[in-house]
């Protein structure tokens, strides 16, 4: 039993930041990696960025330079800074927890990047 838990998402201007937090509870031990995810009305969902459990991190290419993947492991929390935020980043984002070879989902939030 893993659950995840999403938050932080919102509408917010272009060039504007937010920041995504998501906790994990329930049987959670050991070396895990977490992560987000993100899907578009009508596109594929994307990876977004990874941490493992040792903080090595990395990213798509298109949110490369502009957002941060960070963890507190004690807290089983991972978190993503967005900075620099464009229209294009407006998706519903997932959070990701891979441990043993399995994958466990959030429930999403929505960010929505408009003028």
């Amino acid at each position: 039993q893993v659950r995840l838990v999403e938050s932080g998402g919102g509408l917010v201007q272009p060039g504007g930041s937010l920041r995504l937090s998501c906790a994990a509870s329930g049987s959670i031990f050991g070396i895990y990696t977490m992560g987000w995810d993100r899907q578009a009305p009508g596109k594929q969902r994307e990876l977004v960025a990874r941490v493992t459990s040792s903080g090595s991190t990395n990213y798509a290419d298109s949110v490369k330079g502009r957002f941060t993947i960070s963890r507190e492991n004690a807290a089983n929390t991972v978190y993503l800074q967005m900075n620099s935020l464009k229209p294009e980043d407006t998706a519903i984002y997932y959070c990701n927890l891979e441990r043993r070879a399995r994958d466990y989902w959030g429930q999403g939030t929505q960010v929505t990047v408009v003028s």
